[in-house]
């Protein structure tokens, strides 16, 4: 039972020393993942877009 209590106590004091992000922050790091998923996103569906095309006129022309 003192390791549990230990542990807690360590835990909290770990994150007292967090440094947290500001509101500011944590919506610009926000936006910024949903832009780079979204970009990631179109990406890969060009690219299996354009394979797809490829590999149709590869199978048709046999």
């Amino acid at each position: 039972m003192n390791s549990l209590v230990k542990y807690f106590r360590d835990t909290a004091a770990e994150l007292q020393q967090v440094h947290w992000p500001t509101q500011h922050q944590a919506m610009m790091y926000t936006v910024l993942v949903v832009v780079i998923s979204i970009v990631v996103a179109l990406f890969t569906g060009a690219f299996d877009h354009v394979f797809s095309l490829v590999i149709e006129r590869v199978v048709n022309r046999f």
